[in-house]
């Protein structure tokens, strides 16, 4: 987090709405940016926010309530002046794994609340029109682009581009992207039309980072206080933003009793599956390959006996500290609360290096 902190800036500052844990912001810090003010509902998700982003200025407001000038009078702007602005409007309602068009329009449990999200992609753009950024990011899963979703993905186009923007939307994988996990997100860029400007995405990386590569002390049997510093290779670092594997933190170490699973019948599951096989009775289990990606690491509704990616050599859950690694997190960003609410902070982020290489590109190309 301090080699994050020290990244020289370029002056483009950033408006974060649904901020959630703050991976898309600690993107934006590692390519140069400032943060000037985020949004979050989820007090659980603003007590993470708060913890490794204690300078920001953190509205706790449902977004339905707040208004454009509230943002540009908390930054000290006037329409216009905002260089991006960003936010990753609550997925569930488009995600696959869901229940999709069965519960739009419905108020439904989110996180450690309940609300409508089928409508936050809107809400959004309310505050777009308001703020009239140079240029804006909005991310989403996949599923936006997939079945009945579709008419929405092509209703929300539509509202972004009539407040003024050019707006192109393209699918982007995390594991070309710096990140050890095959994670598919959509993501919207619009540039103001008065810009003679494109918007801009980033090129996918040559090359990949494995389980392997992110956890590089998994040995078969052997594990935890095992390992040694010695043991662990030479870094290898894209651009100055993929994450350093030789570093040490001791909480590397820890692994949550709430890891597991060998009371539960997943524990009896994970007995009959290799690394790199997915379950054929539990849909969601998984143990990942060592030498590829780590399949998509979702917040599971409960923990408890939850079918979910599992540890491919230990009979248990993947521990904060490796779910941090997998997620493109530094080591020691802080997560807060329980080992549940921790998991559901990384399964619901976008992977900070992702975003990186995305705000990058956009610096470039795009603002400077």
């Amino acid at each position: 987090m301090a080699e994050i902190a020290a990244v020289p800036g370029h002056g483009l500052r950033v408006a974060s709405l649904f901020a959630g844990a703050g991976g898309s912001c600690l993107g934006y810090r590692m390519a140069g940016y400032r943060i000037l003010w985020a949004n979050e509902f989820i007090e659980a998700a603003r007590h993470t926010y708060r913890a490794n982003n204690p300078t920001t200025l953190l509205d706790p407001r449902d977004i339905r309530t707040i208004d454009p000038q509230d943002i540009l009078t908390a930054c000290d702007l006037v329409p216009g002046e905002l260089d991006l602005l960003d936010g990753s409007p609550p997925c569930a309602s488009f995600s696959t794994a869901g229940k999709r068009a069965k519960g739009w329009g419905q108020v439904k449990a989110y996180s450690d609340t309940k609300q409508r999200t089928d409508d936050l992609f809107f809400e959004y753009a309310r505050l777009l029109e308001g703020l009239q950024p140079k240029v804006f990011v909005a991310e989403n899963v996949s599923g936006l682009v997939k079945g009945v979703a579709k008419g929405y993905f092509k209703q929300i186009l539509a509202r972004l581009r009539a407040c003024g923007y050019t707006v192109e939307a393209r699918l982007l994988d995390a594991q070309w992207l710096g990140v050890p996990q095959a994670r598919q997100r959509i993501f919207f860029v619009g540039v103001r039309a008065d810009l003679p400007r494109a918007p801009a995405f980033p090129q996918p990386l040559p090359y990949r980072y494995s389980v392997r590569d992110a956890l590089p002390w998994i040995v078969r049997g052997k594990y935890g206080p095992t390992w040694r510093q010695a043991d662990l290779p030479s870094p290898t670092v894209s651009a100055g933003l993929s994450y350093k594997p030789e570093t040490s933190h001791q909480n590397l170490e820890l692994v949550e009793a709430e890891t597991d699973i060998a009371r539960y019948a997943i524990g009896r599951e994970w007995n009959t599956l290799q690394p790199g096989e997915k379950s054929a009775k539990y849909f969601s289990l998984q143990k990942p390959a060592l030498d590829k990606p780590s399949p998509t690491m979702t917040a599971p509704a409960s923990l408890i006996s939850a079918a979910a990616i599992v540890h491919p050599l230990e009979k248990r859950y993947f521990s904060i500290a490796e779910l941090k690694r997998l997620g493109s997190f530094p080591d020691d960003f802080q997560l807060t609360g329980t080992y549940a609410q921790q998991w559901e902070r990384i399964g619901r982020a976008v992977p900070p290096v992702m975003m990186a290489h995305l705000a990058r590109t956009i610096a470039e190309k795009v603002l400077l």
